[in-house]
């Protein structure tokens, strides 16, 4: 696994959660496997919040460029905005 420090854990995170940022971005940016980021949510966050998100991304068209409409060729919306939300984190 790359050595990452808690800047760019943070923002894998909050990558992960966004339902339009697909592995491949994470991949391309960070050099994690889907399989690593799986491993550093498990890790960094609640077991709560871990199996909300893992419930949501499991198969979720938006989170693999595979499965993804072909129309869709950026990692973010252009309309999308950060709303400032905080993620539950283990301390």
């Amino acid at each position: 696994m790359v050595k990452l420090d808690l800047i760019q854990i943070d923002r894998i995170i909050e990558m992960a959660w966004e339902d339009r940022t697909p592995f491949e971005a994470i991949t391309f940016q960070f050099g994690l496997t889907e399989k690593e980021v799986i491993q550093l949510m498990r890790r960094e966050m609640k077991s709560k919040s871990f199996a909300m998100w893992r419930k949501r991304v499991q198969g979720r068209k938006t989170k693999h460029i595979k499965l993804r409409d072909d129309t869709v060729n950026r990692f973010k919306c252009t309309r999308q905005r950060s709303t400032g939300n905080k993620i539950s984190k283990r301390n």
